[in-house]
Protein backbone atom coordinates (compact mmCIF):
# COMPACT_ATOMS: atom_id res chain seq x y z
CA UNK A 1 0.00 0.00 0.00
CA UNK A 2 1.21 3.64 -1.04
CA UNK A 3 2.43 5.25 2.45
CA UNK A 4 0.21 8.51 1.88
CA UNK A 5 -2.80 6.45 1.88
CA UNK A 6 -2.02 4.75 5.46
CA UNK A 7 -1.31 8.39 6.82
CA UNK A 8 -4.43 9.51 5.35
CA UNK A 9 -6.28 6.59 6.99
CA UNK A 10 -4.64 6.96 10.41
CA UNK A 11 -5.35 10.99 9.93
CA UNK A 12 -8.85 9.94 9.26
CA UNK A 13 -9.11 7.72 12.31
CA UNK A 14 -7.31 10.31 14.67
CA UNK A 15 -9.95 12.76 13.78
CA UNK A 16 -12.80 10.12 14.56
CA UNK A 17 -11.19 9.22 18.04
CA UNK A 18 -10.94 12.69 19.17
CA UNK A 19 -14.82 13.81 17.97
CA UNK A 20 -15.55 11.59 21.32
CA UNK A 21 -13.09 12.93 23.16
CA UNK A 22 -14.67 16.34 25.25
CA UNK A 23 -18.10 13.92 25.77
CA UNK A 24 -16.25 10.75 27.11
CA UNK A 25 -14.31 13.28 29.70
CA UNK A 26 -17.60 14.92 29.80
CA UNK A 27 -18.95 11.95 31.25
CA UNK A 28 -16.41 10.61 32.85
CA UNK A 29 -16.83 10.67 36.71
CA UNK A 30 -20.27 10.38 36.44
CA UNK A 31 -20.94 7.33 37.74
CA UNK A 32 -22.97 6.61 34.74
CA UNK A 33 -25.79 3.78 34.84
CA UNK A 34 -24.40 0.08 33.59
CA UNK A 35 -25.72 -2.48 31.63
CA UNK A 36 -24.43 -5.80 30.50
CA UNK A 37 -23.28 -7.73 27.78
CA UNK A 38 -22.07 -11.03 28.19
CA UNK A 39 -22.12 -11.49 32.34
CA UNK A 40 -21.76 -8.82 34.80
CA UNK A 41 -18.29 -8.55 33.97
CA UNK A 42 -18.98 -7.45 30.74
CA UNK A 43 -20.66 -3.57 31.45
CA UNK A 44 -21.44 -1.08 29.07
CA UNK A 45 -22.68 2.33 28.97
CA UNK A 46 -24.65 4.62 26.98
CA UNK A 47 -21.74 6.34 26.72
CA UNK A 48 -20.14 3.20 24.68
CA UNK A 49 -23.14 3.32 22.24
CA UNK A 50 -23.23 7.14 21.81
CA UNK A 51 -19.35 7.57 21.10
CA UNK A 52 -19.33 4.14 18.82
CA UNK A 53 -22.45 6.19 16.79
CA UNK A 54 -20.46 9.11 16.26
CA UNK A 55 -17.28 7.60 15.57
CA UNK A 56 -19.20 5.95 12.63
CA UNK A 57 -20.95 9.10 11.38
CA UNK A 58 -17.32 10.67 11.44
CA UNK A 59 -15.73 7.64 9.43
CA UNK A 60 -18.67 7.26 6.83
CA UNK A 61 -18.50 10.97 6.01
CA UNK A 62 -14.50 10.83 6.06
CA UNK A 63 -13.96 7.68 4.02
CA UNK A 64 -17.40 6.41 2.35
CA UNK A 65 -16.24 3.65 0.85
CA UNK A 66 -15.98 1.78 4.15
CA UNK A 67 -17.24 -1.58 6.41
CA UNK A 68 -16.98 -0.55 10.01
CA UNK A 69 -17.19 -3.45 12.34
CA UNK A 70 -17.79 -2.06 16.16
CA UNK A 71 -17.83 -3.74 19.61
CA UNK A 72 -21.34 -2.11 20.10
CA UNK A 73 -23.14 -1.83 17.03
CA UNK A 74 -22.08 -4.55 15.02
CA UNK A 75 -20.93 -4.65 11.24
CA UNK A 76 -22.20 -1.98 8.77
CA UNK A 77 -21.25 -0.34 5.34
CA UNK A 78 -19.59 -1.78 2.31
CA UNK A 79 -16.08 -0.81 0.85
CA UNK A 80 -12.35 -2.10 0.36
CA UNK A 81 -11.43 -0.56 3.99
CA UNK A 82 -12.36 -2.01 7.10
CA UNK A 83 -12.18 -0.29 10.37
CA UNK A 84 -12.35 -2.29 13.71
CA UNK A 85 -13.84 0.44 16.99
CA UNK A 86 -13.84 0.23 20.45
CA UNK A 87 -15.50 3.69 21.65
CA UNK A 88 -14.26 3.15 25.03
CA UNK A 89 -11.98 0.19 25.86
CA UNK A 90 -11.69 -0.26 29.43
CA UNK A 91 -15.58 0.25 30.29
CA UNK A 92 -15.43 -0.74 33.84
CA UNK A 93 -12.26 1.45 34.36
CA UNK A 94 -14.62 4.65 32.69
CA UNK A 95 -17.93 3.35 34.71
CA UNK A 96 -15.89 3.76 38.40
CA UNK A 97 -13.95 6.93 37.52
CA UNK A 98 -10.55 4.53 36.97
CA UNK A 99 -8.28 6.92 34.28
CA UNK A 100 -7.28 3.79 32.17
CA UNK A 101 -9.57 3.41 29.15
CA UNK A 102 -9.62 4.59 25.69
CA UNK A 103 -11.37 5.02 22.23
CA UNK A 104 -9.38 2.35 19.49
CA UNK A 105 -9.30 2.09 16.21
CA UNK A 106 -8.05 0.44 13.62
CA UNK A 107 -8.11 0.18 9.65
CA UNK A 108 -7.63 -2.81 7.40
CA UNK A 109 -7.26 -3.28 3.76
CA UNK A 110 -6.76 -6.62 2.17
CA UNK A 111 -6.83 -8.04 5.86
CA UNK A 112 -3.80 -5.78 6.67
CA UNK A 113 -3.67 -3.44 9.42
CA UNK A 114 -2.50 -0.17 7.74
CA UNK A 115 -3.30 2.43 9.95
CA UNK A 116 -4.95 3.42 13.49
CA UNK A 117 -5.33 5.60 16.82
CA UNK A 118 -5.15 4.97 20.40
CA UNK A 119 -6.99 7.83 22.18
CA UNK A 120 -6.59 8.62 26.00
CA UNK A 121 -9.20 11.29 26.56
CA UNK A 122 -8.44 11.17 30.34
CA UNK A 123 -4.58 12.35 29.51
CA UNK A 124 -4.52 13.54 26.41
CA UNK A 125 -2.38 11.07 25.03
CA UNK A 126 -2.94 10.34 21.16
CA UNK A 127 -0.97 7.55 19.84
CA UNK A 128 -0.99 6.97 16.17
CA UNK A 129 0.39 4.42 13.78
CA UNK A 130 0.59 3.95 9.85
CA UNK A 131 3.33 1.87 7.76
CA UNK A 132 5.37 4.67 7.88
CA UNK A 133 5.65 4.09 12.17
CA UNK A 134 4.35 4.64 15.14
CA UNK A 135 4.08 8.50 16.93
CA UNK A 136 2.66 9.50 20.52
CA UNK A 137 1.36 13.33 19.84
CA UNK A 138 3.09 13.72 17.25
CA UNK A 139 6.45 12.46 18.10
CA UNK A 140 7.81 9.07 16.83
CA UNK A 141 8.12 6.32 19.52
CA UNK A 142 10.10 3.82 19.60
CA UNK A 143 9.04 0.25 21.67
CA UNK A 144 12.21 -0.15 23.75
CA UNK A 145 12.71 -1.27 27.56
CA UNK A 146 13.73 -3.98 30.00
CA UNK A 147 15.11 -6.97 28.64
CA UNK A 148 14.95 -10.02 30.71
CA UNK A 149 11.60 -10.55 33.34
CA UNK A 150 13.28 -9.59 36.82
CA UNK A 151 13.55 -6.01 35.27
CA UNK A 152 9.91 -5.58 33.19
CA UNK A 153 6.53 -4.43 34.38
CA UNK A 154 3.66 -6.74 33.19
CA UNK A 155 0.33 -5.10 32.03
CA UNK A 156 -1.97 -8.55 31.98
CA UNK A 157 -5.89 -8.98 32.26
CA UNK A 158 -5.06 -12.45 32.68
CA UNK A 159 -7.19 -14.37 34.73
CA UNK A 160 -10.00 -13.54 33.86
CA UNK A 161 -13.44 -14.88 35.32
CA UNK A 162 -13.30 -17.01 32.06
CA UNK A 163 -10.12 -18.42 31.88
CA UNK A 164 -10.70 -19.36 35.91
CA UNK A 165 -14.21 -21.07 34.48
CA UNK A 166 -11.88 -23.03 32.10
CA UNK A 167 -8.56 -23.93 33.64
CA UNK A 168 -9.64 -23.70 37.85
CA UNK A 169 -6.32 -23.69 39.76
CA UNK A 170 -4.09 -24.30 37.27
CA UNK A 171 -4.52 -20.39 35.68
CA UNK A 172 -4.15 -19.03 39.42
CA UNK A 173 -0.50 -21.21 39.41
CA UNK A 174 0.13 -19.71 36.05
CA UNK A 175 -0.64 -16.16 37.41
CA UNK A 176 1.28 -16.62 40.38
CA UNK A 177 4.66 -17.67 38.34
CA UNK A 178 4.19 -14.16 36.07
CA UNK A 179 3.89 -12.54 39.58
CA UNK A 180 6.85 -14.20 41.07
CA UNK A 181 9.32 -13.71 37.65
CA UNK A 182 8.53 -9.94 36.84
CA UNK A 183 9.46 -6.92 38.66
CA UNK A 184 6.25 -5.45 38.75
CA UNK A 185 2.56 -6.94 37.75
CA UNK A 186 0.17 -4.74 37.11
CA UNK A 187 -4.07 -5.19 36.10
CA UNK A 188 -4.85 -2.12 34.77
CA UNK A 189 -8.00 -2.75 32.31
CA UNK A 190 -8.05 -1.93 28.34
CA UNK A 191 -6.24 -4.18 26.08
CA UNK A 192 -5.52 -1.27 23.41
CA UNK A 193 -4.02 1.15 26.25
CA UNK A 194 -1.47 -1.36 27.25
CA UNK A 195 -0.21 -1.91 23.83
CA UNK A 196 0.30 1.68 23.31
CA UNK A 197 2.07 1.80 26.30
CA UNK A 198 3.95 -0.91 25.28
CA UNK A 199 4.55 0.85 22.42
CA UNK A 200 5.92 3.54 24.03
CA UNK A 201 8.40 1.58 26.06
CA UNK A 202 6.62 2.57 29.46
CA UNK A 203 5.61 -0.74 29.94
CA UNK A 204 7.73 -3.88 29.25
CA UNK A 205 5.17 -6.80 28.54
CA UNK A 206 0.97 -7.20 28.00
CA UNK A 207 -0.85 -9.70 27.60
CA UNK A 208 -4.79 -10.30 27.72
CA UNK A 209 -6.93 -13.18 26.72
CA UNK A 210 -10.51 -13.45 25.08
CA UNK A 211 -9.88 -9.78 22.94
CA UNK A 212 -11.77 -9.18 19.33
CA UNK A 213 -10.15 -6.89 16.57
CA UNK A 214 -11.71 -4.10 17.89
CA UNK A 215 -9.62 -4.38 21.12
CA UNK A 216 -6.21 -4.57 19.38
CA UNK A 217 -6.25 -4.09 15.64
CA UNK A 218 -4.59 -0.47 15.97
CA UNK A 219 -2.88 -1.24 19.02
CA UNK A 220 -0.91 -4.54 17.18
CA UNK A 221 0.34 -2.07 14.62
CA UNK A 222 1.23 0.58 17.07
CA UNK A 223 3.65 -1.67 18.35
CA UNK A 224 4.83 -3.17 15.80
CA UNK A 225 5.69 0.27 13.82
CA UNK A 226 7.62 1.67 17.37
CA UNK A 227 9.68 -1.84 16.81
CA UNK A 228 8.01 -4.26 19.54
CA UNK A 229 6.61 -7.52 18.98
CA UNK A 230 2.97 -8.31 19.41
CA UNK A 231 1.92 -11.75 18.73
CA UNK A 232 -2.05 -12.65 18.64
CA UNK A 233 -1.90 -16.40 20.11
CA UNK A 234 -4.86 -17.19 18.10
CA UNK A 235 -3.28 -16.51 14.92
CA UNK A 236 -4.45 -13.99 13.26
CA UNK A 237 -5.73 -10.30 15.03
CA UNK A 238 -8.97 -10.97 13.32
CA UNK A 239 -9.62 -14.34 15.19
CA UNK A 240 -10.55 -13.74 18.89
CA UNK A 241 -8.69 -15.21 21.46
CA UNK A 242 -5.39 -14.02 23.03
CA UNK A 243 -2.40 -11.93 22.86
CA UNK A 244 1.62 -11.09 24.15
CA UNK A 245 3.14 -8.06 23.13
CA UNK A 246 6.89 -6.79 24.26
CA UNK A 247 9.25 -4.33 23.88
CA UNK A 248 11.82 -4.49 21.21
CA UNK A 249 15.08 -6.30 22.27
CA UNK A 250 12.95 -8.60 25.66
CA UNK A 251 14.04 -11.69 25.83
CA UNK A 252 10.73 -13.38 24.78
CA UNK A 253 12.36 -16.76 24.79
CA UNK A 254 14.22 -16.47 28.17
CA UNK A 255 10.49 -15.64 29.95
CA UNK A 256 8.32 -17.07 32.10
CA UNK A 257 6.05 -16.06 29.16
CA UNK A 258 7.96 -18.26 25.94
CA UNK A 259 5.00 -21.23 27.17
CA UNK A 260 2.43 -18.40 26.61
CA UNK A 261 4.56 -17.49 23.00
CA UNK A 262 5.01 -20.79 21.75
CA UNK A 263 1.71 -22.38 22.86
CA UNK A 264 -0.62 -19.91 20.37
CA UNK A 265 -3.21 -20.70 23.13
CA UNK A 266 -6.41 -18.17 23.60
Amino acid sequence: MDLSISRDLAAIAVEAARSVGDQLRKAFRSRPAVQTKRDFHDPVTEHDKAAEERIREVLTRLCPDSVIVGEEGGTHGEGTIRWYVDPIDGTANFAAGLPFFCTSIGAVVDDEVVAGTIYDPVSGDEFTASLEGAFCNGEAIRSRGARTDREAVLLSSFPTPRDLAAEGDAALHRFARMVDAFATTRRPGSAALKLAHVAAGWSDVAYGTHVNAWDVAAGSLLVERAGGVFIPLSGSVFVPGGYLACVGGFDLAGSVMAEISTRRAS
